[in-house]
């Protein structure tokens, strides 16, 4: 057993035949037993795939151990990563029915809405629409005594649950290979997509012969790209030996506008409740998580822009909150800005109009006078629709600024535009 996991382990002599040491035998079991860490009932369930059969009378039945969580009876499940949906009609536990089945359970779950052929060994059953399955793993893996060195490129039979695919590995803490007995931060590229989670153990053979060589615990699956290797080593060392609060601050800090809680749940296996609550971290409407720094900052540079567009365009109330959008915060969801915003006591959001609590629209007196002359000409036109170029241009200033006071009167309901070339005093429409 040397090199073995069983390397170091007690030896405890047992006669069959006379029955000398059994008890010391079943005292080291229930030692070791009592050691193993139980399973967590309250995250979210996932039940590796290890059988599926068809039973007459019941239909689809698969069978595993439940290593998180809990199923119950009549709850849609998802087979991942095959993405079928199906009900569970019936559950046992060790060959006894239940109403529901916990983590560390050995588990047989009858599916009702599938076939049997639709689920596999190496399948997960979890709930529907919470993971995605990934074919990028980023680990902390060793590499054991016996083996040989592992190389940058090399092939290898990665398993992890009950799932054995082919992959590809990708040092990631230098391109020397990793030698017999030590650790390191490597990639797996794996040839079939899996559900697996941070934190979740698995083993690696050589493709040729089929022998253990190692194992470790994953770390991420869905790494930023182009990240260079000495970058991605501390930031996979951050993960890997930072508190939940941290690990969590930093996925949300490497997104570019914050991270959904959805999505922070698929990348981690955390519970919704489980994020947003580090320190730096603020939990906006929408189930949305953002840094608070990031928040700070966006409103300095929203700030910033809201200044500049008021000196070039001082006869106008405001930026379009859409254009405000496109250009600080593109590829965003709406109530990201909207949050940002009410966050801003001194920056005002009026309608689809964004503007400093500070501006308002001061006219000189030949706007004043062009603003009065622009109203006049509507008002005196009544129903007979004037031209607006030709009152744009009787107002006395350039045509860029008539139209800016034009727009003025429309948002102040002084004008009424029906279309394009289409504008009425609001006095002759409500003559109507």
């Amino acid at each position: 057993v040397a090199g073995s996991f069983l390397h170091g382990a007690p030896l405890i002599p047992v006669s069959a035949t006379t029955g000398a040491g059994l008890d010391d035998l079943r005292a080291a079991l229930a030692c070791a037993a009592a050691g193993i860490a139980v399973k967590d009932a309250s995250k979210h369930a996932r039940l590796p795939i290890d059988r599926s059969f068809s039973m007459r009378g019941y239909g689809a039945v698969v069978t595993g151990t439940l290593v998180s969580g809990s199923f119950a009876l009549q709850e849609e499940v998802e087979l991942y990563p095959a993405g079928k949906r199906a009900r569970i009609r019936g559950l046992q536990v060790h060959g006894s029915p239940v109403e529901r089945a916990q983590a560390g359970e050995r588990t047989a779950v009858n599916l009702a809405g599938i076939d049997a052929a639709d689920a596999r060994r190496g399948m997960t059953l979890a709930r529907p629409g919470i993971f995605r399955a990934t074919r990028s793993v980023d680990c902390a893996f060793e590499l054991l005594p016996a083996a040989h060195p592992l190389k940058h490129h090399a092939p290898v039979h990665f398993h992890a649950g009950t799932a054995e695919v082919e992959a590809e590995t990708r040092l990631l803490s230098g391109l020397e290979p990793v030698q017999a007995g030590t650790r390191a931060y490597v990639r797996f590229l794996l040839r079939d997509p899996l559900l697996l989670l941070p934190g979740d153990r698995f083993i690696v053979r050589m493709f040729s012969p089929v022998l253990t060589i190692g194992g470790g615990l994953v770390l991420d699956i869905a790494a930023p790209p182009k990240m260079r290797r000495a970058e991605l080593a501390q930031r996979l060392s951050k993960l890997q030996n930072g508190a939940s609060a941290d690990r969590v601050a930093l996925l949300v800090g490497e997104s570019r506008n914050g991270m959904s809680i959805t999505v922070h749940v698929a990348r981690t296996g955390l519970l919704a409740s489980e994020i947003g609550g580090s320190a730096g971290l603020v939990r906006l409407p929408e189930g949305w998580v953002a840094e608070k720094r990031w928040m700070d900052q966006k409103i300095v540079e929203i700030r910033a822009l809201l200044r500049e567009f008021h000196a070039q365009n001082a006869l106008r109330e405001g930026i379009p909150k859409e254009e405000l959008r496109s250009r600080e915060l593109p590829g965003a969801p709406a109530f990201l800005l909207d949050a940002l915003l009410a966050s801003a006591k001194d920056i005002v959001a009026e309608g689809d109009i964004v503007r400093l609590a500070s501006h308002h629209v001061a006219l000189k007196q030949e706007e004043e006078e062009a603003v009065g002359k622009i109203e006049n000409l509507f008002r005196d036109a009544a129903l007979a629709v004037p031209s607006t170029p030709e009152v744009l241009a009787k107002s006395g200033i350039e045509t860029a600024r008539a139209r800016s006071l034009l727009q003025l009167l429309l948002r102040n309901r002084k004008l009424v535009r029906v279309s394009e070339n289409l504008v009425y005093h609001a006095s002759a429409i409500n003559s109507l």
